[in-house]
Formats: C-alpha cells, structure tokens, sequence
C-alpha cells in the first residue's frame, strides 16, 4: 500500500494499531466517534471528517461528531430518501469521490451551517459483518490541498471496516442505556404521579438539582449523571401509601404522619438488592432522603457523613422543590425563601457540604425554576433571588 505523503509509512502504521487498539476499548458512542473522527483526520490527512449513523426507523441519516478547526456545528440531520451525498452512500454503498466537491449544490446549504468551504470529498459506507449499511464516513478537504486518490480511498474503506462493527456495538449499547434510563423514569412517574399533577417538572427539577449537586461536591461526569438518573427515584416507596393519606389536602395526623413515613422504609424494600449502580444509588436514596444531619430524621436516625452521601445531596434537592412547588396543602414559597431555609439549615437538616455546593451552583439550579413552569403558576409568588 503506498501511504500518504504528509507522514512516514511508519508513523501512520502506528496509527492504525492504535486506532484499532483504542476501538475495543470504548463503549460510549460520543467517546467513540469522537477518537475515531480525531484518528481518521490524522491517518488520511484530511482536514474535516464526518460521523454518520444511518437511522432507518426515522428515515434519516444523522451526525454528531464533526473534527476540524473552525467548524460551528456539529450535529445535523439528513433525510435517507434525500439527494445527498451521504445519503446516496448510505443507500447504494457506493464510495464517493469529488475533486471539486464546492461545485455541487448539495454543499452550499452544508458549507453555511458548518461555517467551513468544502473543496475535496471523500465519503465511504460503514458496513457491518451482515453486509449492512450502518453509516458514513465523509472527509472533507486534504491538508495538503490535493484532492483525495485511491489509496485515501482504500484508506477510509479500511478504516470503516475496522470501526462498522465497534460502531454498531456502542449504537447498541447506548439504545439499551437510554431504553433503561426511560424505564426508570416511567417507573418514577408512576410513583409520583399519585402525589402531585406536576410529576414531570418535580422529577425534572429534582434531577437537575442532584446533577449540579454532585459535579459540585467533586463527583466524576459519569458519578453525577449516575445521581441525576437515580434520584428520580427517591420516593418510589409512595406506591405502598393509601391515596387518604397521600393525597390529604391539609395536615397529617400523627398516626398518618408515621404511616407516610414508610415511605422511604417501602422505597427501600422495593430497590433492595438491584444490580445495577443506578439502582443501587437510587436504594441508598429512598431509604434515607429524610435523615437529617443531626440525626433527628427517619426511618433510622442516623447523624451526619453515616448518612450515605447521595441521600444527603437528594435531601437538599427534594427539599427545595418541594418549598418552590405549590401543593394540595400549601402554597408555593418565593425561590429566596426557599434557598435562605436550606443555608440556614445547614449542620442541621443538611450535610454542610452538600449546602456549600449548593449555594455554588445555585444559579445554574435556579433556571429550573425560572422558565414556563408551574412555579410562575402558583398564586403570582416571585421568583427573583
């Protein structure tokens, strides 16, 4: 194989084996498609390269990894049954190749929206081991200003068998992530549906706080999105409450307060012994999201960091929506009220250090509350800080 000329031979064999090495080991399809993008540029010497995944349930074919300087956007969507060039590689795999690819009419729309003037083009199908057409690969632009030739050809045809299936693979797993994530949050909202008629706003504002929460307190993006997801979970244990006690619209009695208290010991039950991490955090927050710091809380009273970190990042989560949320037995607090209660529980109520993050990324929590949601519904409170 004769290589190209802007690296030594040896150096671009030591991509490929690098490239195929890093290949087996990522999973997530943002990741993936992002080195994969990065080595394809530097092992064809191409400017610009293009991801696309083929999606023949939507009648599209779409990009989320765009590589190359200058670039201003990076995800766009192309119809299958269109007449781009992506398109046409997608459905008949064929390898396309154009010297003076700014003539064709398809890239005048493109050009503008990626903010880049496409010259050279050089786009091959992804085909998996069945023989399918997943995707495409489109470079766009020689670094050395030539146009792209039939060992670049051979080149990307390489490259693209190499990563079809690794592709294929993190397409799968991410189908699979997001299917379990979506059965997580409808079991959620089955559970809060019964409380309140604003569960999708409650269980988003309820993630968005633990996610800002956790990036705060020095978590991993990997351990905040694992919070984000699971505290949607938190009350899951009011499924086992009777709707007279749930749903009284005025002060609970004593001997309803104990059996509303449940809750979390019910939530606990229900999550007990799950598999997945998710699952697991989302026990440790239904169980102890109503511990208090000074070890005055339910359901087993315990004090300070023996309180499992997430519930106490959950606590003050739950407790500042439910403050800024109207409900059958009171009225929605303005969101200054709200923050004031959670600082001036802290060491109280609250883990110091999950108030500290708190008041940190406040601003970013706060724009939850601040669009076309229920909070500007409730009786003209303000919602000014």
């Amino acid at each position: 194989m004769q290589y190209n000329n802007h690296i030594t031979a040896q150096h671009q064999l030591a991509l490929l084996i690098e490239f195929g090495r890093q290949l087996a080991g990522e999973t997530n399809l943002d990741k993936l498609l992002a080195m994969i993008a990065k080595q394809i540029c530097e092992i064809v010497g191409a400017k610009y390269c293009f991801i696309f995944i083929k999606d023949e349930k939507h009648g599209e074919i779409w990009s989320k990894i765009a590589r190359g300087k200058g670039l201003r956007y990076a995800e766009f969507h192309l119809p299958l049954d269109g007449d781009s060039i992506v398109a046409t590689v997608a459905n008949t795999g064929r390898t396309i190749n154009m010297a003076a690819a700014q003539n064709n009419r398809c890239f005048k729309g493109l050009d503008l929206i990626t903010g880049f003037k496409t010259e050279s083009l050089l786009a091959v199908p992804l085909i998996n081991k069945e023989g399918n057409i997943i995707g495409v690969f489109q470079l766009t632009n020689k670094e050395d200003g030539a146009a792209f030739d039939k060992n670049d050809e051979g080149l990307l045809k390489l490259l693209a068998n190499l990563a079809a299936g690794y592709i294929e693979i993190a397409v799968l797993h991410e189908d699979l992530k997001l299917s379990y994530i979506e059965i997580i949050h409808r079991l959620a909202i089955t559970a809060e549906y019964r409380d309140q008629n604003d569960t999708k706003i409650h269980l988003r504002n309820i993630s968005n706080s633990c996610y800002h929460l956790a990036k705060a307190m020095g978590m991993s993006e990997k351990e905040a999105e694992i919070i984000k997801n699971a505290s949607i979970l938190h009350d899951i244990g009011k499924v086992a409450i009777a709707d007279h006690i749930l749903l009284k619209p005025a002060e609970l009695t004593c001997e309803e307060f104990e059996i509303m208290k449940s809750h979390t010991f019910y939530g606990g039950k229900i999550l007990q012994g799950a598999k997945s991490k998710i699952l697991q955090t989302a026990y440790k927050m239904s169980l102890y999201h109503h511990e208090r710091y000074d070890g005055t809380g339910y359901p087993a009273g315990l004090k300070g960091k023996a309180i499992p970190l997430e519930a106490r990042i959950v606590a003050v989560a739950d407790v500042f929506d439910a403050l800024c949320m109207r409900r059958v037995y009171k009225k929605a607090w303005k969101i200054s009220d709200a923050y004031h209660h959670i600082v001036a529980r802290a060491g109280i109520d609250f883990d110091p250090d999950a108030v500290a993050a708190f008041k940190a990324v406040f601003d970013k929590i706060k724009q939850s509350y601040m669009g076309k949601n229920i909070l500007q519904k409730n009786d003209n409170e303000g919602v000014s800080l």
